[in-house]
């Protein structure tokens, strides 16, 4: 006969195994505070019970498993950012490459978000914006349309390259735009027409036409800065949009909502910041 649950004698765990539980770790990276607070939602596109899974829960599980992966070793201390930078070309580190650069991707999508929508692009940033894309609407319907076209998770970066070219660019899964992360490879959606240009394309291409010291640099060279990016992960949309069905909802429909809560200011703070702030180097 079966034994109950409460038949079934208990041993406590031995004392080498109480010293390694996850409550007594010493916690090292802790939740950003966002310069806005997010947690009562945006109207129209995202829910405080979205807000709480993409960032609150997503964003501490994945600063948890740094502190964890890296205990003990001369990372623990390192800042997110140039953790997932050490780490970027150690393929037996790819474990910490990925939580940390997930973890810096996620902090800068909440961090370009604005409390209200529809927030004026600041003139300045607005003309380079419309020479490079030829209108503002052109930007929005790239950023959809390659969002929308990613068969798998991952973000859509608007960068400027250290030539002074602006770019829309997917990186899949963990990848980082970062020139310093050396563009470690994306897998490719060989579904998706017409094909979508990925990083590493991007600057091998970058490479070949450009001449002078920046051509010569290796794969990675190529130096740019981050000015704005789409979440594409399906635990930051999927909740509020639910999955495309004839034609509504899903992905685009999410893009579509996040292009109103920019934070324009935001973006045109990074596209000044110094030469070289992001080289990683």
């Amino acid at each position: 006969m079966l034994r109950t649950l409460a038949s079934i004698p208990r041993r406590r765990p031995p004392p080498a195994i109480v010293s390694v539980l996850p409550s007594t770790r010493r916690c090292v990276h802790h939740l950003p505070q966002l310069q806005h607070d997010f947690s009562g939602g945006l109207e129209n596109f995202m829910t405080p019970e979205s807000f709480d899974m993409a960032w609150v829960k997503r964003q501490t599980s994945l600063l948890q498993k740094i502190d964890q992966y890296t205990a003990d070793t001369e990372l623990q201390d390192m800042e997110v950012k140039y953790l997932l930078l050490k780490t970027a070309r150690e393929p037996p580190l790819a474990h910490i490459f990925n939580h940390a650069s997930m973890a810096h991707n996620n902090h800068f999508y909440f961090s370009g978000l604005s409390p209200t929508p529809d927030m004026p692009i600041p003139p300045f940033l607005k003309k380079e914006l419309e020479a490079a894309f030829s209108s503002i609407e052109t930007l929005r319907r790239e950023f959809i349309f390659i969002a929308a076209g990613m068969f798998g998770p991952g973000f859509v970066w608007l960068v400027k390259h250290d030539f002074g070219q602006y770019r829309v660019l997917p990186t899949y899964l963990a990848g980082s735009p970062y020139s310093g992360a050396h563009w470690r490879r994306q897998p490719a959606d060989m579904n998706t027409a017409p094909p979508i240009t990925t990083g590493m394309d991007y600057f091998h291409n970058a490479q070949a036409v450009h001449k002078g010291p920046i051509g010569d640099r290796p794969p990675g060279g190529i130096d740019v800065e981050p000015l704005l990016c789409l979440n594409t992960w399906e635990q930051t949309w999927a909740y509020d949009f639910g999955y495309e069905i004839d034609s509504a909802g899903g992905k685009a429909a999410f893009a579509k909502a996040w292009w109103r809560y920019i934070d324009w200011e935001k973006v045109q703070s990074r596209a000044k910041m110094t030469q070289g702030h992001f080289r990683g180097a």
